[in-house]
C-alpha cells in the first residue's frame, strides 16, 4: 500500500538529490515509484525524427517510494503517515503531530 498521494510535501532522503523537497506530480501504484518535478532529472542524448529535433533533453525519472519521506503540513517534519478511521472514514495521520495530513 502506498501511503503517498498527489500534492503531498515529499523530502528525498537517499540519492544525489538528498535533502531536496518538492510535490508530488504522479503516483506510479504498480511499479511503488512516485514523479517528483525537478528531482531525479537526467539529460537524454536524442537523435532527430519527423517530430523532434536532435538534441540534449531533460527528462524526469520516477523515485521509488523507499526514498521519500512525507513532510506534514502543520509541523514542517518529515514523518511516517499512520490511518485513524472515525465516523466511517479514513483519515490519514502524521505521527509526530498527530494533525491530519
Amino acid at each position: 500500500m502506498i501511503k503517498l498521494r498527489v500534492g503531498d510535501q515529499v523530502l528525498i532522503t537517499t540519492g544525489r538529490d538528498k535533502g531536496k523537497r518538492g510535490k508530488v506530480e504522479k503516483v506510479l501504484v504498480k511499479e511503488k515509484k512516485v514523479v517528483v518535478p525537478g528531482i531525479g532529472v537526467y539529460k537524454r542524448h536524442k537523435k532527430a525524427t519527423a517530430t523532434q529535433k536532435a538534441g540534449i533533453y531533460e527528462t524526469t525519472r520516477p523515485i521509488d517510494t523507499a526514498k521519500v519521506a512525507v513532510v506534514c503540513p502543520k509541523c514542517s517534519k518529515q514523518t511516517r503517515v499512520a490511518f485513524k478511521v472515525t465516523n466511517k472514514q479514513k483519515q490519514r495521520i502524521c505521527t509526530k503531530c498527530k494533525g491530519a495530513l
